[in-house]
């Protein structure tokens, strides 16, 4: 599994839906509305129908003003300026100063017993064909608490509530979900040594500490290295690097000095714009820089709080109607907050 590919799966899109049993409706329809993504959509085997994830992309932080307030006042000398056309200036002020806040923050310190707590909610659009071929589109919404112990090579726990239908566009597709997920989805734990949790041999869906120390702390060399990891994945390549960073940064667990490098990075990718000043994602508010991927119609952000320079969280935003999805509607995001735990469930 190559390192791009880590990142996606820890998206973990892949719920609980009914089951697979029109394979032939599940390709036409995925075809006709998911065409422009470039990863495999999976689906669950269970009832009637085929529900799939939606990825509109591949398939995964701000104005001059309220730059200021992201630093409380710092001055801010080390400036990575991009080298020819990168993200316009008032983007990569933000995120200049977004990389100086990030430094002081501190990152937290997971002693010997104690377990890395990283919460998320998530949100992943859902699509589904009927035994009739009548098509559907929907949002879910899952809550998830990993547990990561001091020792990697201890016992992970990842706690999921299952994929919750939350959001609908049509009245159709309401009455669908209500039929073939009656009760609703089961909450549930998964357990792994070193974050294996699919049994012996199976890899974390975490970067592990040595990978992310491996990663260079120097802006274009990262991104340099961003460029060829990413390469020949999908849409453009400086649409790619940006969803790298954000995949990587909805981890949760970016120390600070990569989280810095990270930032300036984007500062550097061609495209990358203010989106949002006052950008809200599960009630917590920050500033959204992004950039639109033409080619897929949907817009990555990555939402930073304005404060300490911390990662609020990462979306995508269609820019065309896509089935009953209307232009403006974020197809996913994720929103991570990381603490210390004593314990683990």
């Amino acid at each position: 599994m190559d390192d791009l590919q880590l990142l996606r799966e820890m998206r973990s899109d892949i719920g609980s839906a009914p089951p697979a049993t029109l394979a032939l409706g599940r390709t036409k329809l995925m075809t006709r509305i998911n065409s422009a993504s470039t990863s495999g959509a999976s689906t669950d085997t269970q009832g009637k129908g085929s529900v799939s994830p939606i990825r509109f992309r591949r398939r995964i932080l701000l104005a001059s003003a309220a730059a200021a307030l992201l630093v409380g006042g710092i001055v801010v000398a080390d400036v990575v300026r991009p080298m020819g056309p990168g993200a316009t200036a008032e983007a990569a002020e933000v995120l200049n100063n977004a990389a100086a806040a990030t430094i002081q923050t501190a990152d937290p310190v997971v002693n010997a017993g104690q377990y890395l707590k990283i919460q998320s909610t998530n949100l992943w659009g859902s699509a589904a064909v009927d035994e009739n071929g009548k098509e559907y589109q929907w949002l879910d919404t899952e809550k998830q608490t990993m547990y990561v112990p001091a020792n990697r090579d201890n016992e992970w726990v990842w706690e999921r509530s299952g994929r919750i239908p939350t959001t609908f566009f049509d009245e159709a597709s309401k009455q669908y979900v209500d039929r073939i997920q009656a009760g609703g989805p089961e909450a549930y734990v998964l357990r792994g040594a070193n974050g294996a949790f699919y049994g012996p041999g199976s890899e974390s869906t975490f970067p592990s500490s040595s990978y992310l120390d491996s990663l260079s702390r120097d802006p274009r060399v990262l991104l340099d290295d961003i460029y060829q990891k990413t390469s020949g994945k999908g849409q453009s390549v400086d649409g790619e690097a940006l969803v790298f960073i954000a995949d990587l940064l909805r981890t949760g667990v970016v120390p600070g000095g990569l989280r810095a490098a990270l930032y300036k990075a984007a500062a550097l990718i061609p495209g990358v714009t203010v989106t949002d000043e006052q950008a809200t994602l599960d009630g917590r508010k920050g500033i959204a820089i992004g950039r639109v991927e033409n080619s897929s119609h949907f817009r990555q952000d990555i939402i930073i709080d304005a404060h300490n320079g911390l990662p609020i969280g990462e979306r995508q935003v269609l820019t065309e109607p896509r089935g009953t999805m209307p232009v403006g509607t974020a197809t996913s995001w994720t929103t991570v907050e990381t603490t210390v735990a004593d314990t683990a469930p």
